[in-house]
């Protein structure tokens, strides 16, 4: 032999060995980490949670998720074989037959060099790996050496994982368009489907996004997509995964997508997903992995089942829809509000809320001088504000100034549904917007005056004490020596000093309930409050019972399940269970009931509950909103109409409704138009409307409230002839008494001066 021939040979068998043990130092880690193959078989990518509603007797219907990365994983049986021909056909048509690295391809790359076309020769095993760990520092010069350690990955993946396992792992980490993460992401985003539903041509667009996010995108750039379908078509009959004609018929039909990008302002019940976030992430630092950390809401792919029902939630945000748009116009119709002089007597918040916006600290930032930042504010631009419109926005030009007031007169809205006796909340809308108004006004931290829906607590608490709904009561000043000086008048009877105690309840008045507070005392009621669930502070004065503390909307529905209840008080539940991402139980949650008053009181509050609706506060619930069936309640309104309230329930569901600005200077001038019958019972009147039309949902106005078994009551609300109307201080709409909550409530300090 030569000794050139030797040369050679020595070369490449010293060429040889040097690669084999190159490959061999990649894969035991010697240059650069290496992963194991724990780590390649679960990638430590971060999975969206999912969050879950109700529709019927279904309870998977999702609604939400809370991501880094909106990402989310599917099992092979999970996903349809179209999806899989298609990108088979696409990215790797000999996926079967290779061992991770495809030979003919590879062989092939310098050709395809020579004549200058591009093609991938990566399988989908190599994109896997790449997928799971990224090229890091990659430069002309490390391209070749990182190059090495995918092919090395995808030898071991392909070594000890199936075929199957394989190809549904890359379809789990591959990025779509819209920063959406996983086929299960990517069909239920562009088509509102699970991936094991998807048709040829909805896979045909879900691979061909793979080539380009942004340029395929079938949103954003429909004919690029439908090209890049097309050729997929194309791709998958030459390799015998479709028939020509079929894709010649398919290809004349345009892309249809059915988009619904799952995020944080849009979509169903934004609000309640708001808490159940917050809640979630609560729990979750007492839940621990198998490896000792925490579960984390944001990466650990967890699933969160709720109890919500997607119909009722959607038949409340309509409910709210359908009365604030109105309510608003005839808000802003007041004179000061129309032509903008209110802003005269409240500058000052305009001056708050102009320094703790996000603008004023960013110019602040910049160095500007307070002058020349308010010169900017009043400087017209472009912008995006709330409208009550189909689309919830307007384009218009107006300075940041003007933008502030405008958005600051806007009337919000807290409502809540739920099931009495399980606790299960069935819908819950925190305000008008979210995109624009994210503070949620339903919450328990979301906390305001109550008024008169207070009242049935303190009427409670005295028929507990051997009160009769039939007995009178005092409807004159009251003294609470030690606590005031002088008698306290809130409002009374016109006629005579006495007054039935269900008539008091029925017209809301004032005094009668100071009356039944001193006798029942102070303190004692409130820490009955308290035990009704209410955890805010109520302080011990005789402005209690007139509802001048301020509680939110969630305890006060807390509160009131004892009534439908048969007196048992049962909490407010939303969250039924949390599973892992394998589906394995994490997390139970059960309802919270005690019994709390004897089923005899808590019927007889019933009936006169019922009286409020039927000849009080609250009848126009009969004569204009027609609503039939057996209905209790309670209005309440607080000084010059701030807030307006009103909480009712059938035999089946307890609800509860609040109005108000933010601001509470601003506000109806008006008791007609602010009272809690007017500016919050149309929201439950809508709902419930809309929930008895919807007979799958189960609810009656033939189901009636059931007297407990020997139930001895002093006589019936329904009456007309036994609720003595005289004692109201004025009439609202058709001669009905108004609630007398209007009256304004003065909080009482420590040291008996008025505050």
């Amino acid at each position: 032999m030569k000794r050139s021939v030797r040369i050679l040979w020595r070369t490449f068998w010293g060429a040889v060995i040097l690669f084999n043990l190159l490959i061999l130092m990649i894969n035991w880690g010697w240059l650069g980490y290496m992963p194991s193959m724990t780590e390649l078989e679960n990638p430590s990518s971060a999975l969206a949670s999912d969050i879950y509603a109700s529709k019927g007797d279904k309870d998977n219907i999702l609604i939400g998720r809370y991501y880094i990365q909106d990402r989310s994983t599917s099992k092979h049986s999970e996903i349809s074989p179209n999806i899989f021909n298609a990108l088979i056909a696409t990215e790797d048509a000999r996926f079967y037959e290779h061992s991770g690295i495809d030979p003919v391809a590879t062989i092939a790359i310098p050709f395809y060099l020579i004549t200058g076309k591009k093609r991938g020769s990566s399988t989908i095993t190599q994109q896997l790996a790449k997928n799971l760990f990224p090229r890091e520092n990659e430069n002309m010069l490390t391209i070749g050496f990182l190059k090495l350690k995918e092919w090395v990955m995808a030898v071991k993946l392909e070594r000890n994982l199936t075929k199957d396992e394989i190809i549904t792992l890359y379809l789990n980490t591959v990025p779509f368009s819209d920063n959406v993460y996983g086929i299960r992401n990517a069909s239920l985003t562009f088509f509102s489907k699970n991936p094991d539903k998807v048709s040829v041509s909805e896979a045909a667009v879900l691979v061909g996004m793979l080539k380009a996010n942004t340029y395929y995108n079938p949103r954003r750039n429909p004919e690029r997509a439908k090209t890049r379908r097309d050729l997929i078509f194309d791709l998958m009959v030459e390799h015998g995964y479709l028939k020509a004609d079929e894709a010649t018929a398919m290809k004349s039909e345009p892309i249809k997508l059915d988009y619904h990008k799952l995020d944080y302002h849009e979509g169903l019940a934004p609000y309640f997903r708001q808490v159940v976030e917050q809640e979630i992430k609560e729990v979750c630092k007492n839940l621990k992995k198998p490896d000792g950390e925490p579960y984390n809401i944001y990466r650990d792919g967890l699933k969160i089942y709720t109890t919500l029902d997607i119909d009722m939630q959607r038949y409340a945000e309509e409910a709210l829809e359908e009365h604030l748009a109105a309510l608003q116009k005839e808000f802003i119709a007041q004179p000061s509000y129309a032509s903008g002089a209110v802003w005269n007597k409240f500058n000052n918040i305009l001056t708050t809320a102009v320094k703790s916006s996000g603008r004023y600290q960013a110019l602040k930032e910049m160095g500007m001088k307070e002058k020349e930042i308010m010169a900017e504010f009043r400087k017209p631009v472009k912008m995006k504000v709330f409208a009550w419109n189909k689309e919830r926005t307007k384009d218009t030009v107006m300075s940041p100034l003007d933008s502030i007031k405008y958005t600051r007169l806007f009337l919000q809205a807290g409502f809540i549904a739920m099931d009495p006796f399980s606790g299960y909340v069935k819908a819950w809308v925190g305000g008008i917007d979210h995109n624009y108004f994210q503070y949620d006004h339903v919450n328990l931290k979301a906390r305001r005056q109550v008024g008169s829906t207070i009242k049935p607590l303190l009427y409670t608490l005295a028929i507990d004490n051997g009160f009769s709904p039939c007995g009178m009561v005092e409807t004159t000043p009251q003294s609470f020596p030690g606590l005031m000086k002088g008698a306290y008048n809130a409002g009374g009877s016109k006629k005579g000093a006495v007054i039935s105690m269900k008539s008091a309840l029925a017209s809301s008045i004032n005094n009668a309930a100071l009356y039944l507070l001193k006798q029942v005392g102070v303190n004692a009621f409130v820490d009955f409050a308290h035990k009704c669930g209410i955890s805010a502070k109520i302080d011990p004065y005789p402005s209690a019972a007139l509802g001048v503390s301020d509680i939110s909307l969630y305890e006060m529905l807390w509160a009131y399940t004892m009534f439908p209840n048969q007196g048992i008080n049962t909490r407010p539940i939303f969250i039924t269970r949390i599973e892992d991402k394998n589906g394995a139980l994490i997390k139970n949650f059960a309802p919270e009931s005690k019994e709390l008053i004897n089923p005899n009181t808590a019927f007889r509050m019933v009936k006169m509950m019922q009286g409020v609706v039927d000849f009080g506060t609250g009848k126009r619930m009969r004569y204009r909103y027609n609503i039939k069936g057996d209905i209790a309640g309670k209005t309440g309104t607080t000084n010059k109409q701030a807030d307006a309230w009103f909480i009712g329930y059938t035999p089946q569901i307890l609800c509860g409704a609040w109005v108000g600005c933010d601001d509470r200077v601003f506000r109806f001038g008006s008791e007609a138009l602010g009272q809690g019958a007017a500016a919050a019972l149309p929201i439950w009147a809508y709902f419930m409307r809309r929930v008895y039309a919807d007979k799958s949902l189960g609810y009656s106005t033939e189901k009636k409230f059931e007297a407990p078994e020997g139930f001895d009551d002093c006589g019936s609300v329904y009456d007309e002839t036994s609720i003595d109307r005289s004692g109201t201080y004025g009439a609202g709409d058709g001669g009905v008494p108004i609630d007398d909550d209007e009256t304004e409530i003065v909080p009482i300090v420590p040291d008996g001066e008025w505050e």
